[in-house]
């Protein structure tokens, strides 16, 4: 690799670098909160949280940190995580899915990025959140919350 060139995003941190680091994580984090508590097309999904949301703020950017390079925050303060399984508590299907998508959606049109690292970033996180939907359509509800 050459001086100018830069790594491929999911390479390395090179995810996590894009993204601003911890700091632009939590830029995006709290940008898709934003996004959830005022847009009307996210009132399926922000009924799912908790009225403060610090704690999710905090856990989803450390989540994000160690899921595109950077530290794994999350593990370290929390412990291991199946993302879909984790999400069987709540009931999740399509709308859901594209709420929660919607709103990392605009958040990240809202960050400094690249357009190139944009779209990349959107297309990684559409992955898992179509597989906690698909899970949820496998797998009888078992205490979920609504």
């Amino acid at each position: 690799m050459t001086v100018n060139e830069t790594p491929a995003f999911g390479t390395a941190d090179a995810s996590f670098q894009a993204a601003g680091g911890q700091e632009g994580l939590e830029r995006l984090v709290a940008e898709f909160y934003r996004v959830m508590d005022e847009d009307p097309r996210a009132a399926t999904i922000r009924r799912m949280y908790p009225e403060q949301l610090e704690l999710a703020r905090e856990k989803l950017a450390s989540f994000l940190s160690g899921w595109l390079g950077g530290p794994r925050r999350y593990a370290e303060k929390y412990g291991s995580i199946h993302i879909p399984q984790f999400h069987t508590r709540w009931s999740v299907g399509e709308a859901e899915r594209d709420a929660w998508l919607y709103c990392m959606e605009q958040a990240i049109a809202r960050q400094p990025y690249s357009a190139e690292f944009a779209e990349y970033l959107l297309r990684q996180l559409k992955v898992p959140a179509e597989r906690i939907r698909m899970v949820q359509s496998m797998c009888p509800a078992q205490g979920r919350q609504g």
